[in-house]
């Protein structure tokens, strides 16, 4: 089963392992998985910065 990389420098898909892991964030299960990889971690950021924020009694957006 292949498995998919997302590359932060070069900002491409790629099909296996071919890049350094500091500029790869993956494995994902398909294509398109990997191609939103930034908008999921950056969703991900904002929610828990949220977290975060509401944690330490500062809920504002």
């Amino acid at each position: 089963m292949a498995e998919y990389f997302y590359n932060t420098r070069t900002h491409q898909v790629e099909e296996g392992r071919q890049s350094d892991w500091a500029q790869l964030m993956g494995p994902y299960a398909t294509r398109e998985e990997a191609e939103h990889a930034l908008a999921r971690a950056r969703a991900r950021s904002e929610s828990w910065d949220a977290e975060g924020r509401a944690w330490e009694g500062d809920d504002r957006s």
